[in-house]
């Protein structure tokens, strides 16, 4: 069965570092553009980032550019996002999700995998 895992996330110090994964299985993983999510209780969710299915391409929120690196190895089946100088305001639950599409999308309706989400807080 079509499968997403994530893993890597915790409690950092502003300014901190992490690397979030995000495992795929069951499906043609190497077809799939991978994108990561967050969401705060009470609030939307928002689009981080993503990559396309051959990794040429990539998208950040504005919010996070600069600070958060995506790539993936389609030899794992899998995609990280590299998270630098991270502040309290990128604390939330972090979810990646997969469409078979080559290009990247930021939008959460156009993904019909998701994973079961890993939660980062940032915080002295």
């Amino acid at each position: 069965q079509l499968q997403l895992v994530e893993s890597g996330g915790g409690l950092v110090q502003p300014g901190g570092s992490l690397t979030l994964s995000c495992a795929g299985s069951g499906f043609t993983f190497d077809y799939s553009n991978i994108g990561w999510f967050r969401q705060v209780p009470g609030k939307e969710r928002e689009g981080v980032s993503c990559i396309s299915s051959s990794g040429d391409s990539r998208n950040y929120v504005d919010s996070v550019k600069g600070r958060f690196t995506i790539s993936r190895d389609n030899a794992k089946n899998t995609v990280y996002l590299q998270m630098n100088s991270l502040n309290p305001e990128d604390t939330a639950v972090y979810y990646c999700a997969a469409r078979r599409h080559f290009f990247c999308s930021l939008r959460g309706s156009d993904y019909y995998t998701w994973g079961q989400g890993t939660q980062v807080t940032v915080s002295s």
